[in-house]
This record gives C-alpha cells, sequence and structure tokens, in this order.
C-alpha cells in the first residue's frame, strides 16, 4: 500500500522504515533535507513539498503527518486540504488535542477528505517493536488503512491472551484499535499519557526514597546503602510492579546509578495537562495523574533523584534529551 509521510524525526521515519520492511511505499517529505535524503537511500520516495507528495500518491491518497501538535500540525494539515481530493485521507499520529481533531475533520468533511486520527505509542523503539496505536476516524476509511496499521502495529507476540477475547475484535490484541469517531484515538491516547505520568512519578518516588535511606539524617543503624541498578533488575523479575518502564529505568540505572548527565527538569508535553482538563470537565477525581503533572512543574524549580529518573525515562522511551547543560 502507498502512503504518504510529512516529518521524519524521531518516529516519523520509523514508521516510514517498519513500513518499508513490510513492503509498503512511502513518498516521504520533512524540512530537514538531510533526514529526507536519508530514507530515499533506503528505497523510499523523496519528496520537496507538500504539494509534491500529492502528486507522488495514487488517488485515493492517504498522507500520515507525524509533526508536534499545534501549530505545525494545524497548518500542515490545512496546506493539505487544499492540495487533496474527495476521498482522500489525511492521518494525523502525533499528539493532538482530540477537540482539534473533532473541528479538522467537520472542516474536512465539508469537503470530501477524510481526517483520522491516531494516537501512536512507540517511541524510539517502534521500528524494533512496532506501535501501539488508538485509532479514530469513520470505520470505511480505518478499514480501508488497515494493512498499514498492521504493519505498524507490534503483533500479539509472546504476551499470553486474555481468556475470553475470542468474539472481539481480533486487532486489539495486535495492537491497535479503532476506537470510534474522529478524536476518540487522541482521546484514548491523551489519557494513556496522563497514567504514564503517574506510572513514571510512582517509580521516580520510590527509587528516590530506596535512595536516600543512605542519608546521614537518619540514625547510622537505619541506614542502607542500596543498589538501584540492581533494584530495578529484581523487580522486573516476576515482580507485581514489572512493565516496560521499569525495563526502561534498569537501563538507565545500569548505564549510570547516580543518573550525573541528567539535569532533573522534566518537560510535559501537553497531554498531561488535557488528561487533568478533561477530568475537570467529566467531573472525575485524579489525584495521582494531577499530582503527577503538578511534580513535573515543580521539577524546573528544583532537582531531586527522582526527577532525574524521570528525565532518564523520558529519554529512555522518546528520545527526550534533558541533559545537563544541553
Amino acid at each position: 500500500m502507498q502512503l504518504g509521510i510529512v516529518g521524519l524525526g524521531r518516529m516519523g521515519g520509523n514508521i516510514a522504515r517498519r513500513l518499508a520492511q513490510a513492503g509498503h511505499s512511502c513518498v516521504v517529505w520533512d524540512r530537514n533535507t538531510a533526514a529526507v535524503e536519508a530514507l530515499a537511500s533506503e528505497g523510499n520516495t523523496a519528496a520537496t513539498d507538500l504539494a509534491d507528495i500529492v502528486a507522488k500518491l495514487e488517488a485515493p491518497r492517504a498522507v500520515w503527518v507525524m509533526l508536534p501538535s499545534g501549530g505545525p500540525t494545524e497548518s500542515t494539515v490545512n496546506e493539505l486540504a487544499g492540495l487533496l481530493s474527495a476521498g482522500d485521507v489525511i492521518i494525523d499520529g502525533g499528539n493532538s488535542f482530540y477537540k482539534d481533531d473533532i473541528r479538522r475533520a467537520a472542516s474536512l468533511r465539508e469537503k470530501g477528505i477524510v481526517y483520522v486520527d491516531v494516537g501512536t505509542s512507540g517511541g524510539v523503539w517502534g521500528l524494533e517493536r512496532g506501535y501501539c496505536m488508538m485509532i479514530g476516524g469513520e470505520k470505511a476509511s480505518v478499514d480501508r488503512l488497515d494493512p498499514i496499521f498492521a504493519a505498524l502495529a507490534p503483533g500479539l507476540g509472546d504476551i499470553p491472551r486474555t481468556p475470553g477475547r475470542e468474539t472481539r475484535d481480533p486487532r486489539v490484541e495486535q495492537g491497535y484499535i479503532h476506537t470510534g469517531p474522529a478524536g476518540s484515538g487522541h482521546f484514548v491516547k491523551m489519557i494513556h499519557n496522563g497514567i504514564e505520568y503517574g506510572l513514571m512519578q510512582a517509580y521516580a518516588e520510590g527509587f528516590d526514597i530506596l535512595k536516600n535511606k543512605a542519608s546521614t539524617d537518619l540514625p547510622e543503624q537505619e541506614r542502607f546503602s542500596l543498589d538501584m541498578a540492581d533494584i530495578a533488575e529484581v523487580w522486573r523479575r516476576g515482580s507485581v510492579v514489572s512493565s516496560w518502564l521499569l525495563d526502561l529505568t534498569a537501563i538507565a540505572l545500569t548505564s549510570d546509578e547516580k543518573l550525573t548527565d541528567y539535569s532533573g527538569a522534566v518537560a510535559d508535553s501537553g497531554e498531561g495537562r488535557w488528561t487533568v482538563e478533561a477530568a475537570v470537565e467529566e467531573a472525575v477525581s485524579a489525584e495521582v495523574l494531577t499530582a503527577a503533572l503538578f511534580a513535573r512543574f515543580r521539577s524546573r524549580q528544583d532537582h531531586t533523584f527522582g526527577e532525574k529518573l524521570l528525565s532518564a525515562m523520558r529519554f529512555q522511551f522518546g528520545g527526550h534529551s534533558e541533559f545537563k547543560n544541553k
């Protein structure tokens, strides 16, 4: 299947590579010409701008936009809307606010262009592991694009199957889901990232307590000098708190147990704030997720070991650089 991809950064480039491995054809473009040239050298078709992408795609066209939320995505979708034809599809695979998706879908529908929002999780590991996708949009277009989603998804892998799922949508076990109408995909991804904030904060606080057990403020007989890397590793092996985030934590701590290269100033990319806003709108109590968001705000003023661990986890799964002097 043929797909245009706009934005060849940490995830967009690897999405093109994973699709190529599955035999799909990608027409790629980015303002960074080096990124375009690199993918062209691997067999993808290079484009010089958005109009060139559209010209090199066969109808009905599908263009995947993988850009930062807000202005970059908004302007690109608007420009594509003027270039594409009825029956074509614009896919937003970034982390857009779901209400923006609803608005864009309605506007594009008037021109006969379909809008599909894909909450995409997998970070810099997606090429190897695949991408978990939460997909919003009209069913017919999502079904037509299924070969793309199936190729990008992780697949069943070695995760034990959940009993009783025999009559449910089999795509879910492969790592992708059609969540409903436009906006629903990014809404589910938004809550996913809000939960991610809470999980990361729990690990960060726990390891901070472990590390500070050696503090001279404690009675000498109550001080323990604990090995952070080894604790992370043993928890990976059969404990109830094992997870991929813990796997990444173990990698970071084994490399540098003191996390000296990390600043501890932890950014938030929007989804955590939007999750809290949704909780307020729905009158849902979300104490953990809200506290995790506020902890990131505080981290930019004073940095604990736990916040360095948050930075380390963000770098491990997403390539987010929160290093000292950078």
